[in-house]
């Protein structure tokens, strides 16, 4: 079952991402930065037990960034994340935003979703705000992809 986060979720949601930074995966969450952009988050619930979440993320009228993509060790696998991708692609598409993209070292989990790679440099600035926080900033190797929505009219 996917939903939405709530308050009661954040410690759960700070587990599954720093257990992924902690191995240099994705980038830590603060608790502050978690209660801040809480209801970004979707979260895929099995038996009771949170087991993954990813967020939306709207950077701008035309953009939005998919985050914070986890599956908890266990349970990876089982199609959890490509239905917490798919519920944020599709609230991205109830939003009109004809655009979205992911910073990722997962590509071909992406590109099987119909993502496609783009040069770091075609994102705006704004999207590399949280680079400074990064341990990698100066030899990041993260992969830039976009997934087209639709044309804005």
């Amino acid at each position: 079952m996917i939903r939405n986060a709530r308050l009661d979720d954040v410690e759960i949601i700070r587990e599954l991402i720093n257990e992924y930074a902690e191995q240099e995966i994705m980038l830590f969450r603060s608790l502050a930065d978690l209660y801040d952009s809480l209801r970004d988050f979707k979260l895929y619930e099995s038996e009771g037990q949170v087991v993954g979440c990813c967020a939306l993320n709207i950077v701008w009228e035309d953009l939005a960034e998919v985050k914070s993509l986890a599956v908890a060790p266990g349970h990876q696998g089982k199609g959890i994340g490509r239905a917490l991708l798919q519920a944020v692609v599709d609230e991205a598409r109830e939003l009109h935003l004809p655009k979205i993209f992911t910073l990722t070292l997962e590509a071909p989990f992406f590109a099987k979703a119909g993502f496609e790679l783009v040069e770091m440099d075609s994102l705006p600035h704004k999207v590399w705000s949280e680079c400074v926080h990064c341990p990698k900033q100066d030899k990041c190797d993260e992969i830039a992809m976009t997934l087209t929505l639709h044309n804005r009219k």
